[in-house]
């Protein structure tokens, strides 16, 4: 009962379009009611600071931080000259540049959103100059963007990391393959499209003294994603402080560049912040919310339900998943992570699923709900680089959220995939 009417309080709120924080706070509240309302005094800050009392979250702002500077700097454009260079010249190029910049760019920020903003803005223009129609310009922009979130550094990951005690080298490791994999689906579905739609090709490659000189220039941005990983992966600084460095490494190309004034570097930290504090907010009061789940035994009540199928890994997966997609669809991508991966996480194990491909597939899922109607935020990033109506792109997004889609089910029935690199630098 006390479940069911929470979820009531949380539906009801969000299609009456009260803000999210207010929503969660509200559904945290009708818990109470059922627990014991002489306890919200007591029970929901302590609960609330002690979601937020994990030091690898300190991590988020870190990276988004990163992000920010690199845009602030210019290392965005650089990339982007990188990308254009090595796959410019195929058949519908500029589409291919879009892939493959969100595979640069998400070495450094980790979150879709900051890409589909930085991307679509620079290459959506670009895209329809050369032939392509804004609404599948803006749906690549969109569906390239989920590759931040699974190619390390990954904002998701570190927040799956600290709800269930997961390695976060073990999880940035085992979202590398995915995320390439991801890519090669999306620039697969743009060369199919080029070719349909007839469009040009470049007629030679480019120069090798282009390719060195365009190298060079972006040889500071590609140098960051390794600093993260590597750190991370050898054990020689904690997610955190991986962050930490990496915001002082592309700090310290920008005042060598000369291309970071301290207006931009204020910008970047004042957009770090109001971030970081939405994030922040969504993360304290979803750990209440988890609580009251806990204190109802929600989990054990879930795994109870899915027993009669708990001999089939992959069918568990195929329902966590079909779960956590609907719930994405009409819910605030860290509060579904928050919210389900508790809920979640004692079901995989008991399955026999390793908790590693768990948080990827479970990430990925999120991730594709960022562009699912009606709730998506890339969508509507998109909509507004793009200048289209975001109507258009509800009708038109689905071919990309089935691509993604098709990704996750081959790393379902194969999460081999997943942990084969965790493994082997394991």
């Amino acid at each position: 009962m006390m479940v069911a009417t929470m979820f009531a309080a949380l539906l009801a709120n969000t299609l009456l379009g009260v803000p999210l924080f207010l929503t969660l706070i509200a559904t945290a509240l009708v818990g109470f009611v059922f627990i014991d309302p002489g306890l919200v005094a007591r029970m929901l800050p302590q609960q609330f600071f002690g979601g937020l009392n994990s030091f690898s979250l300190m991590a988020i702002p870190l990276f988004i931080l990163a992000g920010n500077l690199m845009n602030a700097v210019g290392m965005t454009e650089r990339l982007m000259r990188v990308a254009r260079l090595f796959v410019g010249h195929l058949r519908g190029g500029i589409g291919h540049v879009n892939v493959v910049g969100s595979v640069f760019m998400s070495g450094v920020n980790g979150s879709a959103a900051a890409d589909a903003s930085a991307l679509g803005s620079l290459l959506v223009p670009a895209m329809t100059r050369e032939g392509y129609s804004t609404a599948f310009a803006a749906g690549l922009t969109a569906g390239s963007s989920l590759i931040g979130p699974i190619i390390p550094p990954s904002i998701f990951m570190i927040l799956y990391s600290a709800q269930t005690n997961t390695s976060v080298g073990q999880l940035f490791l085992g979202g590398v393959v995915p995320g390439l994999l991801l890519a090669l689906a999306f620039m697969a579905m743009n060369a199919v499209h080029a070719r349909r739609a007839g469009l040009e090709k470049r007629a030679s490659l480019p120069a090798r003294a282009e390719i060195g000189t365009a190298l060079r220039g972006a040889l500071p941005a590609l140098i960051a994603p390794f600093i993260i990983v590597a750190g991370i992966v050898l054990g020689l600084v904690t997610p955190t402080e991986s962050g930490a460095l990496t915001v002082l490494y592309v700090a310290l190309c920008g005042l060598a560049l000369k291309a970071l004034s301290p207006a931009a570097f204020w910008r970047a930290v004042v957009e770090t912040t109001r971030l970081s504090a939405a994030i922040f907010m969504i993360i304290g009061i979803s750990s209440v919310i988890s609580w009251e789940l806990a204190y109802a035994q929600a989990p054990a009540r879930f795994a109870g339900l899915l027993d009669p199928f708990i001999e089939s890994p992959i069918l568990v997966l195929l329902m966590l998943s079909a779960i956590t997609f609907v719930t994405g669809m009409f819910m605030e991508e860290v509060s579904a992570l928050m919210l389900l991966s508790p809920v979640f996480t004692p079901v995989a194990l008991a399955a026999g699923i390793d908790p590693v491909a768990l948080g990827v597939i479970i990430t990925l899922n999120i991730t594709i709900a960022l562009i699912t109607p009606p709730m998506g935020a890339c969508l509507f990033i998109a909509a507004a680089v793009s200048r289209l109506d975001i109507t258009v792109l509800f009708r038109t997004i689905w071919p990309f959220i089935l691509t993604a889609v098709s990704v996750l089910l081959l790393l379902i029935v194969f999460p081999g995939l997943i942990t084969w690199l965790p493994d082997t630098l394991g």
